[in-house]
């Protein structure tokens, strides 16, 4: 069989024809310094803030320094393998993580990977790690409550979804208790919740996870780790990606409960970081920018538009303080930051008053609004009351010879701080929390020894859901504490306190 030689040449044209050539341009730089989670990175002129760079041996890196001639890159995962010399590539990719309904009931670490071995997370979508907060316009005022089933908090600092509010206290306090209540009280509420832990121990994460499961609140959480032992970079990202997951679920019009345990421990991190890429250190050694750092991360949080979706990302921070002095530098940038502050004393949580809320300190400046009707109004004078109890309290100290008047508010005082102890772990329904507290504020406890009133009010409710029901259930539903309603429970609240002290 012979070719001929114009079909060879028709074949040559044929192929001439169909190529395409490609060219694939990547821009490189090479590490020119690396040293403790950190490298600086030659020829990378391109470079933006936030990007993430690949590096060699499975290595990332992210931008976080500009300057003339190089780029200051934090390092994640093995950073001991990276030497100078290495070379770098670009990713053109602003780091981001996986977002969506395959994460609820995982751990995850800091990069957005499962730690818990319940194998691959099964998700196609991703949002950056860092985004500006929605604007003013695509936002609306707090009207809904996220109630967090501890009467204190409920009664006198509410908190609305779409809130900021800071718990702050000396450690071993029970300020991770007061986050973990309230994630446990999300229950059947359609809120999905992401508890963040930030330079704790993996024990102390796997406790908190395994408590979680207990109280079967895993089906609605996801759990962002980045422990103590691992390095300052991820111990930076972790918050942020938090943050990011839980705006999936606010861009859908659902609603959402981030928890930051702690932002102190995150402040530090990004110190570090700071410092070894030779920011100038400010207040304390921290950088300057170590307010902005918090701001942008809370400033997330918010109640979008209904033309939004209306959904919501309420946002809980933590912050650890020294000798309850809530005047350092980073309490007090974070109390600017927040709509305000639930205080932890650790006098009161030694004292067995827990959870171990200054009254007179902690304030919400925007729940009030969302706060149920019924519990703005038996609630209203609950925290003047106590200040008042506590000051007396200190005065009575030094004095033998009380008048009538001030052995009666001292006697109120002692069976209001009674009735708002709750063990941990036991979240109540705000229809219970409402009635407790109308019953302590109206002298219904006045007769009953102090001793007594956890048994009294286990009783009543037991008592409430027996002959009580329908009102409880009007109750929970419209949140109104009606004149007919009222009459009704002033003879229950007759009825059973006569039944009760006659038994004792």
């Amino acid at each position: 069989m012979k070719i001929q030689a114009t079909e060879v040449t028709e074949i040559i044209k044929q192929q001439i024809a169909d190529y395409q050539s490609t060219v694939d341009i990547q821009e490189v730089g090479t590490v020119i310094q690396a040293s403790d989670g950190i490298a600086r990175v030659y020829g990378l002129e391109n470079a933006m803030a936030g990007e993430l760079l690949d590096f060699p041996h499975d290595v990332r890196g992210m931008v976080l320094n500009l300057e003339e001639d190089n780029v200051g890159a934090v390092l994640f995962g093995e950073y001991e393998k990276i030497a100078e010399g290495d070379t770098v590539k670009r990713t053109g990719r602003i780091a981001s993580v996986p977002v969506g309904d395959a994460l609820i009931g995982r751990v995850v670490n800091a990069l957005g990977e499962p730690v818990d071995g319940l194998g691959p997370i099964e998700t196609t979508q991703f949002n950056p790690v860092e985004r500006i907060a929605p604007g003013i316009v695509d936002r609306q005022g707090i009207n809904e409550p996220l109630q967090t089933g501890l009467k204190s908090v409920d009664a006198m600092v509410p908190i609305g979804r779409g809130q900021r509010e800071l718990i702050i206290g000396d450690r071993q306090t029970g300020k991770t208790a007061v986050a973990l209540d309230a994630i446990i009280n999300q229950k059947n509420t359609g809120v999905i919740c992401v508890y963040v832990a930030i330079g704790q121990k993996r024990s102390t994460v796997a406790r908190v996870v395994e408590e979680l499961k207990e109280q079967g609140a895993m089906g609605y959480t996801i759990v962002v780790t980045a422990s103590a032992s691992e390095t300052a970079p991820l111990q930076y990202m972790a918050p942020y990606v938090g943050a990011a997951i839980s705006e999936y679920f606010m861009d859908n019009g659902k609603h959402a409960l981030v928890v930051y345990d702690d932002l102190s421990k995150h402040a530090v991190a990004y110190r570090q970081l700071s410092l070894l890429l030779r920011r100038p250190p400010g207040r304390e050694a921290y950088p300057g920018d170590v307010f902005y750092c918090h701001s942008r991360l809370l400033e997330r949080a918010a109640k979008l538009s209904d033309e939004r979706g209306g959904g919501s990302m309420t946002a809980l921070p933590i912050i650890e303080t020294q000798a309850n002095d809530v005047s350092a530098y980073i309490p007090t940038n974070v109390i600017s930051i927040t709509d305000g502050q639930i205080y932890l004393e650790s006098n009161l949580f030694n004292s067995g008053v827990r959870p171990a809320i200054n009254a007179g300190i902690s304030v919400s400046r925007v729940g009030g609004n969302a706060q149920v009707k019924a519990m703005k109004g038996v609630a209203g004078t609950l925290r003047l009351e106590l200040a008042q109890f506590r000051e007396l309290e200190a005065f009575a100290q030094f004095g033998s010879d009380l008048d009538e008047a001030t052995q009666s508010r001292l006697s109120r005082g002692e069976r209001l701080v009674e009735i708002l102890k709750q063990p941990q772990f036991q979240p109540l329904p705000v229809e219970k929390q409402i009635i407790i507290i109308y019953a302590a504020s109206n002298g219904y406890l006045d007769d009953v020894a102090v001793s007594d009133i956890g048994e009294y009010e286990q009783e009543l409710y037991n008592d409430l859901e027996n002959n009580f029901v329908d009102e409880l259930n009007e109750l929970a539903d419209t949140g109104v504490l009606t004149d007919d309603l009222k009459a009704a429970l002033n003879g229950e609240l007759e009825k059973f306190t006569e039944t009760f002290l006659d038994a004792k």
